[in-house]
């Protein structure tokens, strides 16, 4: 009888005890604002920080989504980053397919001019920017932060997606020229299927990151009545200045656990293809 001997590699431990300690640096935070948004100042402040809270009161939640308006808020960016996220895939699929499928003159000025816009941080732009929006009439209004989110994810979103459609055989494509298919139909019925993966990877980065913007709605959204159109960072924003004053932190944490418990469910629900999505181009 053969005993097979197993290599212990102590590399293996370490790198163990390093993904636990990070996984503990990314919860400890949540859970803290998880039980936080349960307690009252005094158990936030002065009892143990991770300690149950005496009950587990949902009058804060109701609090925040009521009288601090995160309900508003909440349905505000829900609008926004859904109506974003559909355009931005749109026209940053169709522009990534054209990119890197098809060849003519000017295809890589075009394809460098997108993926220039990842070196410019945002608040760099803001101030062009504003005067932009405002020349055209757009200033504090959904459809003018619906564009804005746009044109600041377009850059990455085709950035990702003409590496993804590359990859993509090129005998399917040209069998659909063969049987009489268009460019549109070769695009929306051939390459997005094969695609998908890859598109439902860049769409989960795009709502996410227009879901946490706070700098881009700050700009855009001002004026007389702002406030009835700000999404939910700004919401939340304007609860952390009223907590230094008025002292409901329980509130301001149960805000942050209404805005930070979308993202998770998302991720949850996609994360085969996310990273699906990820090592895809690394495969085909």
């Amino acid at each position: 009888m053969t005993v097979k001997h197993r290599d212990v590699n102590p590399l293996n431990g370490v790198a163990h005890l390093a993904l636990f300690l990070w996984a503990l640096a990314t919860a400890g935070p949540l859970i803290w604002v998880l039980l936080a948004s349960f307690k009252n100042n005094t158990e936030i402040f002065l009892g143990k920080p991770f300690a149950l809270p005496e009950t587990f009161d949902f009058g804060t939640y109701a609090d925040a989504w009521s009288q601090a308006h995160i309900g508003t808020y909440f349905l505000n960016s829900v609008f926004v980053v859904l109506v974003s996220t559909a355009g931005t895939m749109l026209l940053g699929s169709m522009a990534a397919y054209v990119l890197a499928r098809y060849r003519f003159p000017g295809n890589r000025a075009i394809y460098y001019l997108f993926v220039s816009g990842l070196a410019f941080p945002t608040f760099m732009a803001l101030a062009p920017l504003f005067g932009i929006v405002q020349s055209l009439g757009l200033l504090n209004t959904f459809t003018g932060l619906i564009l804005v989110y746009i044109a600041y994810s377009l850059s990455f979103t085709v950035f990702f997606l003409v590496a993804f459609f590359t990859t993509l055989p090129q005998e399917i494509d040209e069998a659909a020229i063969v049987d009489g298919a268009g460019h549109l139909r070769r695009f929306f019925q051939i390459m997005m299927p094969m695609a998908r993966s890859g598109l439902v990877s860049i769409t989960i980065f795009n709502i996410v990151g227009q879901w946490n913007q706070y700098l881009l709605p700050v700009v855009i959204m001002q004026g007389a009545g702002a406030d009835a159109k700000w999404v939910l960072t700004q919401g939340i924003a304007n609860i952390s200045t009223q907590a230094g004053y008025h002292a409901e932190w329980s509130t301001l944490f149960a805000a942050l656990t209404l805005s930070i418990l979308p993202m998770i469910v998302v991720y949850a629900l996609f994360q085969r293809q996310i990273q699906a999505g990820l090592t895809a181009g690394a495969v085909k």
